[in-house]
C-alpha cells in the first residue's frame, strides 16, 4: 500500500513513522484454543521463552502443539503429526450428533508482511481430518477452508485474489495444512495473490526449522557409531557430533568449551571425541595435564547441560532438522523446543544456559522455547519471556 504524499504546508504535528517489521519471520503467539488440557490459551512467544509451571500444567503439551504446527508447515500429514489424536481433544469434550470431537490450535507470526494469524480446527474422531483453517492479516481473511462434504477427503478452500474475481475456490486435501500448499497453487499474478503468497510464506518460514530437544543422559554415556549424522533430539549421538563440530568450526567449538567450563565441575580445557577402533567414538572432557574424564562418568545434570549448550551453539547443518532450502539463511531462524530445560540442572547451570540462549537469540538466527518447573531464577532476565501456566 502506498503512503500518502507529504503535505506541502508546514505542520507542527509530528510525522508518524511506520513501525519497522522484523526482518526474519518469527512466531509471536501460540494459541491453544482447545487442545488437551488447554482452553482459550494465548501464549506469548519471544526470542527466548520459558513455559513455567508445576507438573500437569501443560508445558510439554504446549511444546508439542508448537512442534505439530511446525511439522504441518513442513508438509507432514495429519496422521504423522498426531498419531494419537484423541489425546489432543480437551477432557470432557462431548461428541456431537455424528460422534465428532476435535481440537483447535493456531499461532501468529510477525515479519515483513505484518502479523499473520493461522488458526486450525482438526477433527480427531471418528476420522482424523482438517475441518477448518484460516490465514489472515489485519482482519483480512486470505485463506479459509471448510469441510463441506463429510463423504469426501477434501475441504473447500477459498483464497483472496482481488482480481477479476474476488476469491479463488478449489478443493484441498483434508490431511494437510492448506497454508503449506498455497505456494504451489497461487500464481501471484495479482496484488491479492501476491499478498496471499507473502503471508503464507512468512508463516511457513517462521514455523519451519524446529528442533525438539530433550537430552537423555542414559543414552549419551555409551560409545556411538562414527559418522552417525546430525544430532538427534535425545542427543544420543552427542559424542560423534562433538567430534564433527570440533573438526568443522574451531570458533564454535571454542565457544562450546567455554560454555562447558562454566557449567561442569573441575577444569575443562577441551571437549573431544575419541575413536575406539571398532567404528565407534566416545566423548571425553580434557582436564589438562593429561587428565581426561569420559562422559560416562558425568552426572545427569552435567550431561544435559553439555547437550543443551551444544544445541544452542550449532545450527541446522548440525542438528536433525529439515530447514527450508529455498529460503536464504539470512531470512530464517532455528527454533529450539527444549522440554525439561531445567531438569537435573543446578542454579548455576540454568543461568549459564539461559545467558547462552539470550546471547545467541540476539543475533537473530536462533530462538528458544523451554519448559521449566519454576522460573524464579530467571525472573527479570533481559530478553526472556516467562509464561506461567496453571494446572
Amino acid at each position: 500500500m502506498a503512503l500518502p504524499s507529504p503535505s506541502a504546508t508546514p505542520s507542527t504535528t509530528p510525522a508518524v513513522l511506520p513501525v519497522p517489521r522484523p526482518a526474519r519471520p518469527g512466531v509471536t503467539e501460540l494459541r491453544l484454543s482447545a487442545f488437551a488440557g488447554h482452553r482459550g490459551a494465548g501464549l506469548p512467544i519471544g526470542a527466548v521463552t520459558l513455559f513455567a509451571g508445576p507438573s500437569g500444567s501443560g508445558k510439554t503439551t504446549a511444546l508439542r502443539a508448537y512442534e505439530a504446527l511446525a511439522r504441518l508447515a513442513a508438509g507432514a500429514r495429519l496422521g504423522e503429526v498426531f498419531p494419537d489424536p484423541a489425546a489432543c481433544v480437551p477432557e470432557g469434550t462431548r461428541p456431537d450428533g455424528r460422534r465428532r470431537r476435535g481440537f483447535r490450535i493456531g499461532c501468529t507470526a510477525d515479519g515483513p508482511a505484518g502479523p499473520v494469524r493461522l488458526d486450525l480446527a482438526v477433527q480427531a474422531e471418528p476420522d482424523l481430518r482438517v475441518v477448518g483453517e484460516r490465514l489472515s492479516v489485519g482482519g483480512l481473511v486470505l485463506l479459509e477452508t471448510a469441510l463441506r462434504d463429510p463423504g469426501r477427503r477434501t475441504v473447500q478452500a477459498a483464497w483472496h485474489t482481488a482480481g477479476p474475481s474476488e476469491v479463488t475456490r478449489a478443493p484441498l486435501p483434508d490431511d494437510r495444512l492448506g497454508t503449506a500448499l498455497l505456494p504451489l497453487r497461487v500464481a501471484g499474478r495479482t496484488d491479492g495473490q501476491r499478498r496471499v503468497l507473502a503471508a503464507a510464506e512468512q508463516m511457513l518460514v517462521a514455523l519451519r526449522s524446529v528442533f525438539a530437544c530433550d537430552p537423555r543422559p542414559e543414552r549419551m554415556r555409551a560409545p556411538v557409531p562414527a559418522g552417525s549424522g546430525r544430532l538427534l533430539g535425545g542427543c544420543d549421538n552427542l559424542a560423534d557430533v562433538v567430534g564433527r563440530t570440533r573438526a568443522e568450526c574451531a570458533r564454535r567449538h571454542a565457544q562450546l568449551v567455554a560454555a562447558v567450563r562454566g557449567g561442569c565441575a573441575g577444569p575443562v580445557t577441551d571437549v573431544r571425541a575419541e575413536p575406539l577402533g571398532d567404528g565407534t567414538v566416545r566423548a571425553v572432557l580434557d582436564r589438562g595435564t593429561a587428565r581426561r574424564t569420559e562422559l560416562a562418568r558425568l552426572g545427569d545434570g552435567e550431561l544435559r547441560y553439555l547437550a543443551l549448550a551444544l544445541v544452542l551453539l550449532t545450527g541446522p547443518g548440525v542438528l536433525d532438522v529439515d530447514p527450508p532450502g529455498e529460503v536464504p539463511d539470512a531470512m530464517r531462524a532455528l527454533t529450539v523446543l527444549a522440554d525439561g530445560f531445567d531438569r537435573a540442572l543446578d542454579v548455576r547451570q540454568r543461568r549459564e544456559l539461559l545467558r547462552l540462549a539470550v546471547r545467541t537469540g540476539r543475533r537473530g538466527h536462533l530462538r528458544c522455547v523451554g519448559a521449566v518447573s519454576d522460573a524464579s531464577w530467571a525472573a527479570g532476565t533481559d530478553g526472556v519471556t516467562v509464561v506461567h501456566l496453571d494446572p
